[in-house]
């Protein structure tokens, strides 16, 4: 139960329950209402908001609403649920998937998703992708502020990189083991959710809790297929799932929006959009303690400057540390560290920024810098 401004938000049967009838001021999103006991003559619901529940009948619906209460009605025929209540696993997005015929959840998603921009996305689609999102993101901030589970608020550093890189890459295994090391002094690593670099860091968060050996026998069973497009690219990482289970807490963030990629099975939360723009920028946001970039192409560098534009401004009232992992890449051959810095001179986010080449050098930075709040409007 979630309590912002003068609305409560309720997450389960139980929390419906425990209102007793007294509908005043709530949000209820995904419910099945079925069996619940909802008596509108004779109990207040002023400003009850119903986003996709089930009731007992279509008889209950009609009487909220004459009562006063809002009513949102669901959606026929998706593969998706536009009124989510929690983000996604990957048990979930993978049901269906085999390596011969890939008939997952998060295929059929997608495929739903291109015939829709191949057809022309009709203004009932585009209301219920833009609802999916916004149910993604109030499960992510509920996650991350520690209401739907016992570890409490996170402390979110973001790892960034090229979705091509392959497993057998020397930054694929220090961005591991930068991963795994925060995991373990009580970080919450987020990846963008695809294949490379942010396999890498979901993989190193996996690991924390298992001996250090576990990451150069996963490293070695995963590089036999080094690559997303190889073969037994996704049987390789269920041998190291099943070989070292009960990996620790991570999130990643992915879209349909630049194709199917296989989901990243190291990540236990998952927060896929439709909207790529959201996503980004929400990422960005939420990496408080910091991001850490690894080599990577232009989508890496587009990420690169909205983060630069979120400290630059202040738009967040927090600065959070850019820390870029490979000096050769960001400071020799795209030059992009020495125009970062020359924006940054006399600001606060100065400070925040570092290059280094090694994971430990990395990990010190993010201790040694906290977000720092601003004061100024």
């Amino acid at each position: 139960m979630r309590i912002i401004g003068n609305i409560t938000e309720i997450e389960s049967l139980d929390e419906f329950e425990s209102l007793e009838g007294h509908l005043v001021n709530i949000a209820v999103q995904g419910l099945d209402l079925s069996n619940a006991s909802i008596d509108p003559e004779n109990h207040a619901v002023e400003n009850a908001w119903f986003l996709g529940c089930t009731f007992a009948s279509d008889d209950l619906a009609g009487r909220l609403r004459a009562a006063g209460a809002m009513v949102f009605p669901g959606f026929d025929e998706l593969p998706y649920s536009p009124y989510r209540g929690s983000l996604y696993t990957v048990a979930e997005l993978m049901e269906g998937y085999t390596p011969e015929n890939d008939q997952s959840v998060d295929k059929h998603i997608y495929d739903h998703f291109v015939r829709c921009r191949e057809q022309g996305t009709d203004i009932i689609e585009s209301l219920a992708q833009r609802l999916h999102d916004h149910a993604i993101d109030n499960a992510l901030h509920a996650l991350l502020e520690g209401r739907d589970d016992a570890s409490g608020r996170k402390k979110a550093v973001g790892i960034m990189g090229g979705h091509g890189t392959h497993r057998t890459d020397p930054f694929f295994k220090t961005v591991s083991r930068i991963a795994r090391q925060l995991t373990r002094d009580g970080y919450y690593v987020i990846s963008g959710g695809g294949p490379g670099i942010m396999e890498a860091a979901n993989l190193g968060a996996w690991l924390a809790p298992h001996p250090d050996e576990a990451l150069e026998d996963a490293l070695a069973l995963l590089g036999t297929s080094p690559h997303y497009t190889s073969e037994g690219f996704m049987r390789s990482a269920e041998s190291v799932v099943k070989k070292y289970p009960g990996g620790a807490q991570s999130l990643a963030i992915p879209t349909w929006f630049y194709g199917h990629e296989p989901s990243n099975l190291f990540a236990t939360d998952i927060a896929k959009y439709f909207s790529n723009s959201l996503r980004e920028d929400g990422l960005l946001a939420i990496a408080l303690h910091g991001v850490i970039y690894a080599p990577g192409s232009a989508g890496t560098l587009q990420e690169v400057f909205m983060d630069l534009c979120q400290n630059h401004y202040g738009t967040l009232r927090f600065i959070s540390p850019m820390v870029f992992l490979g000096q050769a890449y960001y400071r020799d051959e795209t030059m992009l560290y020495p125009l970062l810095r020359s924006f940054a001179r006399g600001r606060d986010y100065e400070a925040y920024l570092a290059i280094s080449d090694d994971a430990e050098e990395v990990v010190r930075f993010i201790h040694a810098h906290p977000p720092l709040r601003l004061d100024r409007a």
